[in-house]
């Protein structure tokens, strides 16, 4: 009975992760799932019953409002996210640039806050996007922070996909980074993930000093250049610094 209950929550749990892509049909999800269609209309039926998906017209699926109040729940009951919000903002104010801030999940970032920069240029993360650690400055941050045998334990679990020209694609390169990162207290995304855009992250403490988030001020390329994203590390620090202790760190 565990194991039927098991595969049913994996394939409705599948089913969510494949409508997150867009509306999508009975057939296109059967096909996606490989299981029967009538398999997957009693999971559609079940998670429409509680508002995790809703129908759109006569044969396509979305996801539903269930879905994204459990999510802006989650984000609520983020401490860090709602310690380290004044500091963001004033530093989204301050210098017109896209703000973030980063957690560390399973080997990936995850986005738990945005602020929109004052340019037209968007980007690719959004709020509960996961990103990858070893091209992003805030996933950089993160991972330095770790002790340094879990800091090679993910080092080498990374398949090192180059995103760019700049990506770094393997273990050793990235470790010597991570150490770079550790040391100065900053790290930077020259381009790594996302051709067009350059990136400068700094960590968020909490009690006893441990790394909760990472905040970063991500910029295109054409509004700035490289000396001159350096440049903002005095207010990045400082916005870090800000949330840090807002969210319990007291400098010790």
């Amino acid at each position: 009975m565990g194991v039927v209950v098991s595969q049913s929550l994996d394939r409705g749990l599948s089913v969510l992760d494949a409508l997150a892509e867009g509306a999508d049909t009975l057939d296109a999800l059967a096909g996606e799932l490989g299981v029967h269609k009538s398999t997957v209309l009693r999971l559609l039926r079940t998670l429409e019953t509680h508002h995790f998906v809703r129908r759109e017209g006569p044969r396509h699926y979305r996801l539903g409002s269930a879905l994204f109040d459990l999510a802006n729940r989650a984000l609520e009951n983020s401490d860090v996210r709602r310690s380290a919000s004044p500091a963001l903002a004033a530093l989204n104010a301050q210098t017109g640039h896209t703000v973030h801030l980063a957690t560390y999940e399973d080997g990936e970032v995850v986005y738990v806050d945005k602020y929109e920069g004052r340019h037209s240029v968007r980007m690719y993360s959004r709020i509960g996007k996961r990103a990858p650690v070893h091209c992003t400055a805030v996933g950089k941050v993160l991972v330095s922070a770790l002790d340094p045998d879990r800091r090679a334990e993910v080092a080498n679990a990374i398949d090192y996909p180059a995103l760019t020209e700049n990506t770094i694609t393997d273990a050793p390169a990235y470790l010597a980074e991570l150490e770079r990162v550790a040391k100065q207290g900053y790290a930077v995304d020259n381009a790594e993930h996302e051709d067009f855009i350059h990136c400068i992250a700094a960590p968020v403490r909490g009690p006893g000093g441990a790394v909760l988030a990472a905040v970063s001020l991500s910029v295109p390329k054409v509004l700035l250049d490289y000396e001159g994203l350096l440049a903002l590390l005095p207010q990045l620090t400082a916005a870090a610094e800000n949330a840090s202790i807002h969210s319990g760190w007291t400098g010790r």
